[in-house]
């Protein structure tokens, strides 16, 4: 059964210190953003559901996996079936599997090997083919669990993004060193300088 919350804002902060495991890696997330539905133009599911993100309009409990950059990326569904929000991976610190981790990530220090979430994903062996894989099925490859104590949280605004770049929907656990840094989407810093 789900602890997830139907709200992306409420789920982003649930997350936060919460054990995604697939195999024999766990990341313990650190880093979080929200993205709503119809109300949100950053989100994916912003102009409804599509062959692409049709996961996203799903049941929750699931994964939603993009490709960005050249990087897989993941996202926690936890909205009703047919609302179509999620809460992307950002960021985690590995708990289990440090080897696997690190052969998958390279010669890296163990706090960037899941800061990014192309890295959390690439550091867990995540790909698009996992897109839909469900969370809290025990036949499932991958268990999320939530975390043992409710960590000290900041927020601020995502990254990367050109619409709605001034909402305050990222969030992570303050001082952790596995977070990783904000950049301002280009276009986003266009809108945003001063005259």
């Amino acid at each position: 059964m789900s602890w997830l919350d139907p709200s992306t804002l409420v789920t982003a902060r649930l997350l936060l210190g919460a054990v995604l495991r697939r195999g024999p890696v766990a990341v313990r997330i650190t880093e979080v953003e929200a993205y709503a539905a119809a109300d949100d133009p950053a989100s994916h599911a912003w102009k409804g559901p599509t062959r692409r993100n049709a996961v996203m309009f799903g049941p929750p409990g699931r994964l939603y996996t993009y490709a960005m950059h050249g990087h897989t990326c993941a996202n926690v569904i936890c909205t009703p079936e047919g609302v179509g929000g999620g809460v992307l991976l950002r960021a985690g610190e590995v708990v289990l599997g440090l080897e696997d981790a690190r052969t998958r990530r390279g010669d890296v220090a163990d706090h960037r090997l899941a800061r990014g979430p192309g890295n959390l994903t690439r550091a867990l062996g995540i790909t698009m083919v996992d897109g839909g894989a469900e969370l809290f099925d025990p036949e499932s490859p991958f268990s999320l669990t939530p975390g043992d104590e409710e960590p000290e949280i900041s927020a601020g605004p995502r990254v990367g993004v050109s619409r709605a770049a001034d909402v305050a929907w990222r969030f992570w656990i303050t001082g952790d060193p596995t977070v990783s840094a904000y950049r301002l989407a280009r276009a986003a810093a266009r809108d945003i300088q001063p005259g």
